[in-house]
């Protein structure tokens, strides 16, 4: 019964045009179709990964639209969102962004284009509670991307419309198509309640319910499924390790293995120093959120302090510098300076990176 809801929602929800005057960047239409998009087969050439578990979503390609530089508003001004609901946030140059779970459920992938002329596709699969910044320009063409439609080991396939070739955002490479194995451009988006985001950045804008489709987002389409351990959507593997399925876990990705960091590893406030794939890391946590930085020759001689008393600055140094969430030096003398990213991180349910990455290492 789950299944059919799941699929009945999705496909029987009405999309009609609203307006607002503040959106990011350009607030051009999406290109969605609405055609119903078959099982994959051969007929597009090789895939990368095995099809016998990519599955047909329901909603066909698509289905669910992706948005392209939606209507946001001031958080001040928000009176949409409940503290507790999560957010993952972007912070580019001088723009702030708050992208709500409650309005990614319903299209899985914002494309932004920046002030700056960068320019980025949010992709969030919430079956798999993955969310990361894909850099949307590819051999010097910029491109946007759209939902396909398809799952893998319940993890969401975007596809470029450039080319229409098809990606897995866990295993992080194009998985079918003209650009096959071509691997994305990843930024790592922090995930909190929204109220420590309002805290931390109290002028940020945040996505806003006027998006141009007629969605209930006040209503989540999959109920209890980011809470209840037994319910799952489509197959899944049997989980090795004792840790409950959907815990949300700070996940670093290289290559084909992946480390995971739990909340209660960080009490009310710690600095793990870890080393990951060869790299010297450090994993930055309290009870609200977690985040990971490379250490490379410039900053390895650093000795790092937890500094987080409710404002952007979580780290500072023996030199005196102060850091934000994305790396950000903010005043000392390394002011306008960026700590490297840890690879690939992002937050996820636990049982989807033990299933795309089997032998992956949890730090106890």
């Amino acid at each position: 019964m789950k299944n059919i809801f799941f699929i009945a929602i999705f496909s029987s929800l009405l999309i009609l045009s609203c307006s607002d005057s503040s959106s990011i960047g350009d607030n051009n239409n999406d290109n969605s179709n609405n055609n119903n998009n078959p099982p994959p087969s051969n007929d597009r050439g090789p895939w990368s990964i095995d099809q016998s578990k990519v599955f047909d979503g329901g909603p066909g390609k698509d289905g669910i639209p992706a948005l392209i530089n939606p209507n946001v508003t001031l958080a001040s001004e928000d009176n949409f969102l409940n503290n507790n609901d999560l957010v993952i946030g972007l912070k580019y140059s001088n723009q702030i962004v708050a992208f709500p779970h409650k309005i990614l459920d319903y299209h899985e992938i914002i494309n932004v284009d920046l002030n700056t002329g960068h320019s980025i596709a949010i992709t969030y699969c919430p079956l798999t509670g993955t969310g990361v910044g894909w850099n949307r320009d590819f051999d010097g063409t910029n491109t946007t991307f759209g939902v396909s439609g398809l799952l893998y080991k319940n993890n969401l396939i975007p596809y470029d419309r450039e080319t229409d070739s098809y990606w897995s955002q866990l295993k992080l490479e194009c998985v079918n198509g003209k650009l096959l194995k071509q691997l994305p451009e990843t930024t790592s988006l922090p995930e909190m309640r929204w109220a420590v985001w309002k805290k931390l950045y109290p002028e940020s804008r945040v996505v806003s319910t006027n998006t141009g489709h007629s969605r209930n987002y006040g209503v989540s389409p999959y109920g209890d499924y980011p809470t209840n351990n037994e319910y799952f959507i489509f197959p899944t593997e049997p989980l090795k390790n004792f840790i409950d399925a959907k815990e949300r876990v700070h996940t670093i990705i290289a290559d084909d293995t992946a480390i995971v960091y739990r909340f209660l590893n960080f009490g009310r406030g710690l600095i793990i120093t870890d080393t990951f794939a060869g790299k010297n890391i450090i994993v930055v946590g309290n009870e609200d959120f977690i985040v990971s930085f490379e250490l490379d020759e410039s900053t390895s001689n650093l000795e790092f302090v937890y500094s987080y008393d409710d404002t952007e600055i979580i780290l500072s140094d023996n030199e005196g510098n102060n850091w934000n969430l994305f790396g950000e030096a903010l005043s000392g003398p390394r002011k306008g300076a960026f700590l490297k990213a840890a690879e690939t991180s992002m937050m996820a349910y636990y049982f989807s990176i033990e299933n795309f990455y089997p032998n992956v290492v949890i730090y106890n």
